[in-house]
């Protein structure tokens, strides 16, 4: 573990004597903001998944929202779909979907998601650029933090701290505006008449959102995150990577615009350390791929810049792979290595499960029937010396219209269904139905039998249920 020398050891297990702290300082990272390819691409990320995030609550589908995951009545509605708890399966296979996808993207070109999708990298970058505008850029905010306190600072810090507070809010609102109808949500927020769990989450969220975006940042990539620590399982000397180019960068140096690297006995890394000054994490990329690096490529995007600046060509620090470092490989070579046999393995299993997934969902049925038997009364005897069996049926009308149905049962001679046999059910509801069934004793024998309950659409005959149950025979 690294060692830090500490001159006041108090509060942390260290040698008193020694004056050596166990654990390494935390210092505040301010990361130098950057423009070029891959920022654009960052900030597109952060525009779209935020728009998908805030605004599909808003969306209306069929007179109801078009996401929202009721657990108080156990629907999820997404769009067109309805999904029932006995649909957990779903939910199940897109997490596989979800993993392999991650495998497969990470196999390709790194860590793609923490860099440009994740929501800690999306939050983090969003919450830095309200700092910026407030408090200034890189050198600013530096000042700012060593100066004392005084009303410029109380100012720009409560100003920030502020809507720093406001978004996290609004977030939180969001997230359980996914599971209470927000028009509802936004209704009891004028009002503060939130329920016990709604408070909760809302506060909860609103302050993981702030305290991880806000101060914690780079730590949980750091720190808290575990596909930090396994990443490296999932990369090969064919994985494309952010890389600094030590061949052609050292030894590195400060020097004149104009001067000729050769000639002054240098590499072209200028050692500027600008590529640390963008970092997130405040890594040096220079030292080689470290854990830390959540792949942004910012460190690329301020390189080029300083590549153009000198007339040197750019690339001293670009995604490449191992391999491509050592054999001198052109992109050509790198991009004809990206298809290799683990990649297809991934990309096989992947495409398999996603379209069954597909497949599935497309062919769900619209019409879904449990049968629970009654245990109260296996089987009796009633009037006209009939024997009697009592069931419970579940019918599930899993469709986006209103359906009528009917039911009815067969399996033994002269089998009886007693109940009302049509069933009105309205758009993406459920009834239980109790139904009893007789046969005469003549119809069969002691013992169990297997029977047949038909349940029928009486628009479409395409949509029926034909479930087994057991008819006991005392």
């Amino acid at each position: 573990m690294t060692t830090t020398k500490s001159p006041d050891p108090v509060g942390s297990p260290a040698d008193a004597s020694a004056g050596e702290s166990l654990y390494q300082a935390h210092k505040k990272i301010h990361p130098k903001s950057v423009t070029g390819t891959f920022a654009t691409w960052r900030w597109a990320l952060v525009w779209f998944t935020q728009i998908l995030f805030y605004g599909l609550p808003w969306i209306s589908w069929s007179g109801r929202q078009s996401v929202l995951f009721d657990l108080v009545q156990r629907k999820f509605y997404m769009f067109g779909l309805v999904f029932w708890p006995q649909d957990v399966f779903y939910l199940a296979v897109l997490l596989i979907i979800s993993a392999y996808a991650l495998f497969l993207f990470t196999a390709v070109a790194g860590r793609l998601w923490c860099g440009y999708a994740c929501p800690q990298t999306v939050y983090t970058e969003i919450f830095l650029w309200i700092e910026e505008k407030i408090e200034g850029d890189r050198n600013a905010r530096v000042r700012l933090d060593n100066a004392p306190m005084d009303a410029n600072k109380l100012t720009k810090r409560g100003l920030k701290h502020l809507v720093w507070i406001l978004l996290s809010l609004w977030t939180g609102f969001t997230l359980v505006g996914y599971f209470t109808p927000i028009k509802e949500l936004a209704g009891e927020a004028l009002t503060l008449s939130f329920g016990p769990w709604e408070w909760t989450w809302i506060v909860l969220y609103s302050a993981m959102t702030y305290g991880f975006a806000g101060h914690l940042r780079e730590q949980v990539c750091m720190y808290m995150c575990p596909y930090a620590r396994f990443q490296g399982v999932m990369f090969d000397p064919d994985t494309l990577v952010i890389t600094y180019d030590e061949e052609r960068g050292e030894p590195r140096g400060p020097r004149k615009k104009g001067v000729d690297p050769k000639s002054a006995g240098l590499g072209q890394c200028i050692d500027c350390d600008l590529c640390v000054a963008v970092c997130p994490t405040g890594i040096d990329i220079r030292k080689g791929l470290q854990y830390e690096c959540i792949g942004c490529a910012a460190c690329i995007d301020v390189c080029d810049q300083v590549m153009d600046k000198m007339g040197y060509p750019r690339g001293l620090v670009r995604y490449s792979t191992e391999n491509a470092l050592a054999k001198h490989w052109s992109m050509k070579d790198i991009l004809g290595h990206v298809v290799r046999p683990r990649i297809l393995v991934y990309l096989a299993i992947l495409g398999a499960i996603t379209v069954a997934w597909i497949w599935g969902l497309a062919t769900k049925p619209s019409l879904r029937v449990d049968i629970i038997r009654d245990r109260m009364t296996l089987a009796r005897e009633v009037e006209g010396g009939v024997i009697e069996n009592v069931f419970r049926l579940q019918v599930m009308n899993v469709s986006e219209d209103s359906q009528r149905y009917k039911v009815t049962v067969t399996g033994l001679d002269g089998i009886q269904l007693v109940g009302e046999p049509i069933i009105d059910l309205s758009a993406a509801s459920n009834k239980n139905i109790t139904y009893q069934v007789r046969a005469s004793p003549e119809s069969a024998s002691p013992g169990s039998h297997p029977i047949y309950f038909d349940v029928k659409s009486l628009a479409d005959d395409k949509v029926s249920v034909h479930e087994k149950a057991t008819f006991l025979m005392p």
